[in-house]
């Protein structure tokens, strides 16, 4: 029980440390971390780099494959460069195990105490950050101590050293055992380490080392297949590739290359020492997911169409929620790029409605009042899924600014949902002129085709403004929004003055009246979808 004890407890602070570590990372990348998802075009080699980056500060391949799976699910990637930064991840996650193999873990008292003092004493932001991560740091190689002292027990016993050296003999179960062990506590990194804890006591050989390794590559796939649960076709597919990929990978180092790179991590770390075995196991580790990618780089195309075959079916997204998905909540940053991502579309999803409802009404057209109903329909579920995403956001451990960026996107959905309302009625009253077969006079109908123009126009800019962060725009909204409050009052007063000369019909005035009084909110809304774009660029400086 005592070395059970010790290996759960060590377990446990070393996925807390990388966990602190993780995000101390993440704080400090900041927006820099956001800009990855710019970085992922259609350059292969590019999104390679990208997996690894984000993988060395997610600290887990797991981690970001099933963020890969979100970002395909959302449209926000496609195959290929899933691919490419699936091909990354397992570059990136060898790291932690390089790192671990150097005989640092009896530092790693002075390490947290250090910077748990920084932390406390420091009011700079990003130094706080980075004390963070090293606190994380610390705590892993705490855990890793904890789990070599609990093992160290286990080398009195002839069975289990029989068992571990077994596995050499028999490659399949030490496959079989290092993918269970990585199913178990559904980090690749952890169980790494708890192979590098095996080691660093001498109680497994490399040639025992070697097919756990490859077990533990195959068990990472399968957080990533589970996460593609209830995802779209293209995310399986994704999946599915990360499966093919360590599979593949694992046959041909066992049946081509186990001997060559047998010879490679001894010739560069020779001996049977405790050390010189982790360092060769940590090795390995990088060898293999680099040689791996090398060899299936060129393959990225078949393996897309394998798993296209694998999994057939073209997805079609539709109208509705595009760029959001709970699984890129693992990192915060990227989460909130694809929230502002997505309530651009929402924005846009709310021009069509409102341009519909426009031709509606100038058209008499009653497929174009139809359609502004249905799409009335879907931003308002819209509104609500993406609200439900910004709380869950904003419950994560993310940046003061970040959070300020969260609260903003609160209020400019709103406004945006309020701009698909003001459309549903317009389209409302499209639908009484048509049905009263009412008519309007020239002058009013060009007056209204002058204040939707400007009103449609404003809207527009203020999603310009806030996809692009341009003060300059922001405020040419807001001025236009002060020229059509001022436009409102002055056809009022022009359509009450026709009223009374009897120059159109009361009905039609009553209609008209309405119009102009929607259209004005809707750009009340415009301006403060600007006036939110204004705030946050004086927030940045």
């Amino acid at each position: 029980m005592e070395i059970f004890f010790g290996i759960v407890g060590g377990l446990g602070l070393f996925l807390y440390g990388m966990t602190i570590m993780s995000t101390g990372l993440q704080k400090a990348a900041g927006n820099k971390l956001k800009s990855i998802i710019s970085m992922l075009t259609s350059n292969r080699f590019m999104a390679v780099t990208v997996g690894a980056i984000i993988t060395m500060i997610v600290q887990s391949s797991s981690a970001t494959t099933v963020m890969v799976v979100g970002f395909v699910n959302a449209g926000m990637m496609n195959l290929a460069q899933a691919v490419g930064v699936i091909m990354g991840s397992n570059i990136g996650t060898t790291i932690t195990a390089q790192i671990i193999t150097f005989k640092i873990d009896k530092y790693a008292p002075l390490i947290i105490g250090l910077a748990v003092a920084v932390w406390l004493f420091t009011n700079n932001r990003k130094v706080k950050q980075f004390a963070e991560a090293f606190i994380g740091f610390g705590i892993l190689f705490l855990g890793m101590k904890f789990m070599g002292d609990a093992l160290k027990p286990l080398g009195e016993y002839e069975g289990f050293r029989n068992l571990l050296v077994s596995f050499g003999q028999h490659p399949f179960l030490g496959i079989l055992a290092g993918f269970a062990i990585t199913v178990a506590v559904q980090s690749s990194s952890a169980s790494t380490g708890i192979l590098l804890a095996l080691s660093s006591q001498g109680l497994i050989p490399i040639s025992s080392g070697l097919p756990i390794l490859f077990g533990i590559n195959i068990g990472t796939t399968i957080t990533a297949l589970l996460s593609s649960i209830g995802a779209n076709g293209t995310a399986k597919r994704a999946a599915a590739v990360h499966v093919m990929f360590n599979l593949f990978g694992t046959i041909i180092f066992i049946v081509f290359l186990q001997g060559p790179l047998y010879w490679a991590i001894t010739m560069i770390d020779p001996g049977t020492t405790a050390y010189a075995v982790s360092r060769q196991i940590a090795n390995a580790h990088t060898i293999f997911n680099i040689v791996n990618t090398i060899i299936m780089f060129p393959f990225i195309g078949l393996l897309v169409r394998l798993a296209t075959k694998i999994i057939p079916g073209e997805e079609d997204k539709g109208e509705g929620i595009k760029y959001i998905d709970e699984r890129i909540l693992e990192t915060p940053p990227i989460a909130l790029a694809s929230a502002m991502k997505e309530t651009l579309h929402m924005g846009n999803v709310a021009r069509e409605s409102l341009e519909s409802a426009l031709e509606g009404f100038y058209n008499k057209d009653q497929k174009k009042i139809d359609e502004t109903m249905r799409i009335e329909k879907v931003v308002n579920e819209m509104e609500r899924e993406l609200a439900a995403y910004l709380v869950k956001l904003s419950n994560t451990d993310i940046s003061v600014e970040n959070r300020e960026t969260v609260d903003g996107l609160f209020n400019t959905i709103n406004d945006i949902e309020r701009v698909g309302d003001h459309a549903e009625n317009l389209a409302e009253l499209a639908q009484f002129t048509i049905d009263n077969h009412l008519v309007f006079s020239e002058t009013a109908m060009d007056e209204l085709r002058q204040m939707s123009g400007l009103v449609l126009q404003a809207y527009i800019d203020s999603l310009t403004a806030l996809k692009s962060l341009d003060g300059g725009l922001a405020m040419k909204v807001v001025k236009t929004e002060g020229r059509i409050d001022y436009l409102e009052k002055t056809l009022r007063a022009n359509h009450i003055g026709r009223l009374s000369a009897q120059q159109c019909i009361p009905s039609s005035g009553i209609i008209f009246l309405d119009i102009i009084s929607n259209l004005e909110r809707i750009a009340d809304h415009a301006s403060n979808i600007a006036m939110a774009v204004m705030d946050k660029i004086k927030a940045v400086k």
